[in-house]
């Protein structure tokens, strides 16, 4: 168990997520691997982060990129061997990083052993690892809910004559949380992991995790568009977020407090009070339940302000926020907002109170880049053609020089490479994105009130925000702007750091140049 009296590494950290795919490829197959992670591990410790967060790498047909699971203790052999991963915890280890895994517990590949023995019968011993049920009264599926990537979420299988439940694609059947063998299963998943040295986990889709037992229709929702995807124009009011769903993510949390120092990172899309919920009655759920306001967000200083304070007045008590401006499923930030826009964002997340977690790449200030349709590979975009879904663009290698295969591999790379400049050439740049980042990281981690602090709302209007950090009698400031021109400084103080490429102006804290960011001595 955790001692109480000492403060969670987690806390002051920050984590780092690496798409494995996409970080390094060290054999030349196109594909990011286990010792291509390894190789780059240098980049991340320069950076000064605490932990990695690495996307699935387990046994799987790639279906949806790892996130159909066929054994959740082994490692696929497109990434390397268990060998090569016991070599990434020690350099891990080595860099002073914690290692986190994805861990995919709402649902398995189709060709998991354990699906391909439930649906061989009705009477198969893990037929009920699984969410079966029979037709509708209309001989259709048995309720409305529609899968992630479109269409029913309810699949008919022939030989048996019932339909089975996957929240995302056909291949990714819903694993049954009611089973108290199916939720041994994942917990002695987590403890083999543990066992091998893994600091935590990033939980996936956990707002699936055990949906309404009686399958009830969800809702229209009235304020759905066309492009928000199928998914969305149902209100999840029955298939996301139900009582037993939290029930497991509690007993996931036992799970991890019987190994020290563990945290457990959990993805839930939702309301506000529907994430808050995930820490638990008694702080006895996740440790981190993501809040991804920041990547829903406009870049708005009104409405930016108005989601801290609110997000803060919701925790619980004891509970501690967190951060990420994005991943691998949404568009990156430099694309949303603006190369310019991303340089403050950057400040924003790395000065907000809470644990922040860096999208590999954004530190590159990486884009959206255009792929394709012969290259397309995400199950979104090739279940709804033409309509802009997708999340192939945002998972574009690392471009970590400018030879050939920009360093990320000596292959044909599995989708198109990055448009930025390298990690190389960022690195020798004081005006680059990379730099920015370093040196916001190197100030946080020199000033604790920028990672242990309180946090208060100094000033907000339709063009800057400005906010404090306080810690044991050390306050800083910082000013944000929100607009390609120049504003008053909205707050006191001795300017320390400026997202500005020419660094700190000439005026002093008179003024902020568009779209500046700036932490001050106050």
């Amino acid at each position: 168990m955790t001692d109480p009296a000492r403060r969670e590494w987690w806390k002051d950290g920050i984590i780092y997520q690496i798409y494995p795919r996409s970080f390094q490829d060290s054999s030349g197959s196109g594909v990011g691997d286990l010792p291509g992670i390894v190789q780059r591990l240098p980049h991340v410790k320069s950076l000064g982060v605490d932990a990695i967060w690495i996307s699935p790498i387990y046994p799987s047909p790639m279906k949806d990129a790892g996130y159909d699971v066929s054994d959740y203790t082994e490692v696929e052999p497109l990434f390397g061997t268990l060998e090569d991963f016991e070599t990434l915890v020690r350099a891990a280890k080595d860099h002073g990083l914690k290692l986190l895994l994805d861990l995919v517990p709402s649902h398995s590949s189709d060709q998991h052993p354990w699906f391909v023995e439930a649906r061989s019968s009705r009477t198969a011993p893990k037929r009920d690892w699984y969410v079966w049920r029979d037709p509708g009264p209309d001989g259709g599926p048995p309720s409305n809910w529609i899968a992630e990537f479109g269409g029913s979420a309810w699949e008919w299988d022939e030989a048996t004559g019932q339909y089975y439940l996957h929240i995302y694609m056909v291949e990714q059947p819903a694993l049954n949380w009611r089973n108290p063998q199916v939720r041994a299963a994942i917990h002695d998943a987590m403890r083999t992991w543990f066992d091998r040295g893994v600091d935590g986990f990033r939980v996936d889709a956990v707002e699936h995790l055990a949906p309404d037992d009686q399958c009830r229709d969800n809702p229209p929702n009235p304020d759905w568009q066309p492009g928000q995807g199928p998914a969305r124009s149902l209100l999840r009011k029955w298939s996301s977020h139900q009582p037993a769903g939290f029930d497991a993510v509690t007993e996931m949390r036992a799970v991890a407090d019987a190994f020290p120092e563990r945290v457990l990172v959990g993805e839930a899309y939702g309301t506000l009070d529907e994430v808050m919920r995930y820490y638990g009655d008694d702080l006895d759920g996740f440790h981190l339940p993501f809040n991804f306001q920041l990547i829903e967000s406009a870049w708005d200083p009104r409405k930016i302000a108005d989601f801290i304070q609110t997000y803060e007045a919701a925790l619980p008590p004891g509970g501690w926020p967190n951060w990420v401006l994005g991943n691998h499923d949404r568009d990156r930030v430099a694309t949303r907002w603006g190369h310019d826009v991303a340089r403050a964002a950057a400040m924003l997340l790395l000065t907000l109170r809470g644990t922040p977690t860096i999208w590999q790449g954004d530190e590159l200030g990486m884009v959206n880049e255009a792929v394709p349709d012969h290259l397309i590979q995400d199950p979104w975009a090739l279940n709804n053609p033409g309509s802009g879904l997708g999340r192939d663009p945002v998972r574009i290698p690392m471009p970590w020089d400018d030879g050939p295969g920009r360093g990320f591999t000596t292959g044909t790379p599995w989708l198109p490479l990055s448009s930025v400049p390298s990690a190389a050439a960022q690195g020798d740049d004081p005006r680059s994105m990379l730099t920015l980042h370093r040196a916001l990281i190197d100030l946080r981690r020199r000033e604790p009130a920028l990672s242990a602090g309180d946090w208060s709302l100094l000033h907000a209007d339709d063009a800057t925000l400005a906010y404090a950090r306080s810690h044991q009698g050390r306050t800083l400031n910082v000013a944000l702007n929100f607009t390609d021109r120049d504003q008053p400084m909205p707050c006191p103080g001795t300017p320390l750091l400026s997202t500005h490429p020419d660094g700190l102006g000439e005026n002093g804290a008179q003024s902020l140049r568009p779209n500046e960011g700036v932490i001050l001595s106050a």
